[in-house]
């Protein structure tokens, strides 16, 4: 498992995507592209909503990938209905759509939102 933290600044968003893309290095570009997008979302309510440093955790040792956003923000994140002109709520949508399985875990120090996806080598 490789985990890293990242600070509370919109920059640390396309650090945790290149994170992500480094860890699985090797699989097919589906997963690579779908883990880097769901991560991209998840490390956005990090910075945005919850406003807090996160810290991200990459599993690939078994036959599926998990990827798990840690972060102290008190609030659970929400699956939304947006409309067609609104210009948030989407993320986990997207995730709920592009993932295997998703979910949020509540602890005493905030939150873990996850995602897994099949792992498939790359050509």
């Amino acid at each position: 498992m490789r985990v890293r933290r990242f600070g509370c600044q919109l920059e640390s968003v396309p650090a945790a995507r290149r994170f992500v893309r480094d860890a699985l290095d090797g699989q097919a570009r589906e997963v690579l592209d779908a883990a880097e997008l769901m991560t991209s979302e998840l490390a956005t309510n990090c910075v945005r909503h919850a406003q807090t440093c996160f810290e991200l955790a990459v599993d690939d040792a078994e036959r599926r990938i998990r990827v798990e956003v840690r972060d102290v923000g008190q609030g659970r994140p929400m699956l939304q209905s947006p409309g067609p002109t609104d210009r948030t709520g989407r993320g986990l949508v997207i995730v709920e759509a592009m993932s295997d399985t998703w979910g949020v875990e509540p602890s005493s120090r905030g939150k873990t939102v996850w995602f897994t996806l099949p792992q498939r080598a790359g050509a």
